[in-house]
């Protein structure tokens, strides 16, 4: 299995490079963020004459996430268990679930599309949010593999948050100052990978970033940050054999400030031998 995972910053301005992408690369998985719309608005069409397979959530023209695939696509979710909500300027228990998470099985492969809250700033409410909604998303990760241990389970997305500062190459981003770096997130980060996942692209591909901004001339100045990733358990991990990311796809007319990533995943048994050292 080929998986990807890609913030395509709207999904109808960008079907045609984006589906052109996934048959050039043969991506078998695609999974995306931010399609900023709702399913019905979805090009479903697009994919489908490429012989994709599509499962869409959004609910406005903000956030929103869908998964691709080349075999069908089970056991769909438009949240998981414990997500907070949000809305601005209130608070509580029951605020509306934004369109931040998608889980699906593929071929006995458990992979949750995730667009995590952006944070917005330090002082914001955001913020917190995105604090909370990271907690959540590692106690349903460590509740999962621990009734699950032999489960390949994919966390892919676009996280915002450049856990070291080898991800981080924006000269904007400043621990302390702004969100994405600051010691919070990257211990929620740490956190989830502590409940039983693993950067699977890392090992791999030890440099390079997946987010550019627009302004001040970010991309031919490579002044970037890595935010986008395929976090593995063991069982997942195990059956990594390549990694890329693909920084050639934030060229051209119109593109998405993020570019994907990719792994390739051999799901039969092998010889340990063989296997990637990615839990070393």
């Amino acid at each position: 299995m080929r998986l990807a995972t890609w913030n395509v910053n709207s999904i109808r301005a960008r079907v045609g490079r984006i589906v052109a992408f996934a048959e050039r690369e043969h991506i078998d998985v695609l999974a995306m963020q931010e399609i900023k719309c709702k399913p019905e608005q979805f090009p479903y069409a697009e994919f489908e004459a490429a012989g994709y397979h599509v499962e869409a959530h959004g609910l406005n023209q903000w956030n929103g996430v869908a998964i691709a695939s080349r075999e069908p696509i089970e056991d769909v979710e438009y949240s998981f268990p414990g997500m907070p909500g949000f809305l601005k300027d209130h608070d509580g228990p029951d605020l509306p679930l934004e369109a931040r998470a998608m889980g699906a099985t593929v071929s006995g492969v458990r992979i949750w599309s995730l667009y995590v809250p952006n944070g917005r700033s330090l002082q914001d409410p955001h913020y917190q949010y995105k604090l909370h909604w990271l907690r959540a998303l590692e106690e349903h990760t460590r509740a999962t593999l621990a009734a699950h241990p032999d489960l390949p389970l994919a966390l892919v997305g676009d996280f915002n948050i450049a856990p070291t500062d080898a991800d981080n190459g924006d000269p904007a981003v400043i621990e302390g100052v702004t969100t994405h770096v600051s010691p919070a997130e990257r211990e929620a980060f740490g956190a989830i990978e502590a409940a039983g996942v693993t950067d699977v692209v890392r090992p791999l591909v030890p440099t390079g970033y997946t987010y550019w901004d627009y302004k001040q001339l970010r991309f031919p100045r490579n002044q970037g940050l890595r935010i986008d990733f395929i976090l593995g358990s063991r069982a997942l991990a195990d059956a990594v054999t390549g990694a890329a990311i693909h920084r050639d796809e934030r060229k051209g007319d119109a593109p998405s400030d993020h570019v994907p990533v990719v792994v390739d995943l051999d799901l039969e048994p092998a010889d340990e031998d063989d296997v990637p050292m990615i839990f070393g």
